[in-house]
């Protein structure tokens, strides 16, 4: 009897189970949506949302109407002239970049992103307050970090897939100007993001993520249209659209790594949030682009760090080139 009871218990079990999983294919995957999409306005920490929200105060044609708190973040709704737009912070650094990135596009109706921030100058050109848009972001710190040769100075011993990997790159930079001049710095060897997305069968190396055109375009438009923007009411920002920004895991305040990530990057800037914003993007096929003002020197200046003397200042810059690339759309 025991025998019988036990067998129809566990039957019964797993004819549960069959209709719980008996589900379609529409009950999983992310929503869709059938409103008009949102144009996503994005920060990654407090201060660069104080200098959005003001300007977004400021400003007759926006408003926020609604906020939503979900797993923690604040996504804010509202509008800017007829257009819908979503406000949030991501959080500094890689991670949550990522992950609230695809939160948003998860949750909302996204069709294209704008992120606003802060990042240290790698180019000795540019100056706290001036206003970067880069044409490509890399990650700095995607990297091999290898033993030395005991047997050669300086050399270090690579994995044998590094090895292959540093074979190709004249071949693929022949093809490709933007590859990076890969080189070590000291123990740390630079290596690639691999991704996949829809339409590849397998993951892929990918040097760089690229901010779409169009917006590049209306960047580029918007400075035009521009007046002088002032930092702290004495030096002339400069505003540029172009070239490369770098991201990485770690607030970038030396000297000689600061070198090396122009050396190998071609670098303008860099920072902390944005290839990951980029990488995210692209793989859910939204239209991006990164404005980013320069608070610090990323090490290049004498003495302390001076971020956090300009990076309400920078923020108001980068937020003012933001509402005026708005214009352009």
């Amino acid at each position: 009897m025991y025998r019988i009871c036990q067998f129809f218990f566990v039957t019964l079990q797993l004819f549960e189970l069959t209709i719980s999983f008996a589900s379609t294919a529409e009950d999983y995957g992310p929503k869709t949506f059938s409103q008009k999409p949102y144009t996503a306005i994005v920060v990654a920490y407090e201060p660069e949302m104080c200098g959005l929200l003001e300007a977004i105060d400021k400003n007759p044609q926006a408003q926020i109407l609604d906020e939503y708190n979900f797993k923690g973040i604040k996504f804010r709704t509202g509008v800017y002239h007829s257009r819908p737009i979503l406000v949030f912070a991501t959080g500094m650094s890689i991670a949550n970049a990522a992950i609230s990135t695809q939160m948003a596009l998860d949750y909302f109706p996204v069709d294209k992103l704008i992120y606003m921030g802060i990042a240290g100058a790698v180019n000795a050109k540019w100056k706290p307050g001036d206003v970067i848009v880069p044409e490509r972001w890399y990650y700095h710190d995607e990297s091999v970090y290898a033993n030395p040769d005991q047997d050669q100075p300086n050399e270090y011993v690579l994995p044998d897939y590094y090895s292959k990997f540093l074979e190709e790159q004249a071949r693929r930079r022949a093809n490709d100007p933007h590859i990076p001049k890969y080189s070590p710095f000291h123990f740390i060897h630079p290596d690639e993001v691999l991704i996949i997305k829809e339409g590849m069968d397998r993951p892929e190396d990918q040097a760089y993520f690229s901010v779409t055109p169009y917006l590049l375009d209306a960047a580029r438009a918007a400075i035009e249209t521009m007046p002088i923007q002032f930092i702290f009411g004495e030096r002339k920002a400069q505003l540029s659209v172009g070239g490369n920004g770098v991201t990485g895991s770690v607030f970038v305040d030396n000297r000689e790594y600061r070198k090396w990530i122009r050396e190998v990057f071609d670098a303008e800037l860099t920072e902390m949030e944005s290839a990951a914003v980029g990488q995210v993007c692209t793989i859910n096929a939204v239209d991006w682009i990164i404005v980013r003002s320069i608070s610090d020197l990323a090490g290049g200046q004498q003495g302390v760090n001076v971020e956090h003397i300009y990076d309400l200042e920078a923020s108001r810059s980068a937020a003012a080139l933001l509402f005026a690339l708005l214009d352009q759309l």
